[in-house]
């Protein structure tokens, strides 16, 4: 199986929410965040619990705890082309109902204009 490209969405600002939300992260929990997204890349639609989990309407969750602490990345697919990244999250439950809604707007928007909602590096 093929490696699935994994993607961050940008906003329209160039501002991309889920890298703003690493460089806020402890060291640890951070490079276990990158081995999952890593994992993501080699696995995709393949990746599984205690990994990843499917939430609702096409929106997917990377799952990372570390010390009590749940890191949650919320991702969709877009097509077989790509995973892109929509934003994070800290949890004590349950991913809350409005970021999964905040993840759906980002998926319509990247859905709407793939290229202009997808972060390049400079």
């Amino acid at each position: 199986m093929p490696p699935t490209k994994v993607v961050f969405y940008c906003e329209e600002d160039g501002s991309v929410p889920l890298l703003d939300w690493l460089d806020t992260l402890p060291t640890k929990a951070l490079a276990k965040c990158r081995v999952r997204i890593e994992r993501l890349q080699e696995l995709g639609h393949e990746l599984r619990r205690p990994e990843a989990d499917f939430l609702r309407d096409g929106i997917y969750e990377l799952r990372v705890g570390l010390r009590g602490i749940n890191y949650r990345m919320l991702y969709f697919f877009h097509g077989n082309v790509a995973a892109v990244l929509a934003h994070a999250l800290t949890k004590e439950r349950d991913v809350p109902p409005r970021e999964i809604d905040k993840a759906l707007e980002r998926k319509a928007k990247f859905e709407a204009d793939p290229k202009r909602h997808t972060y390049e590096e400079a």
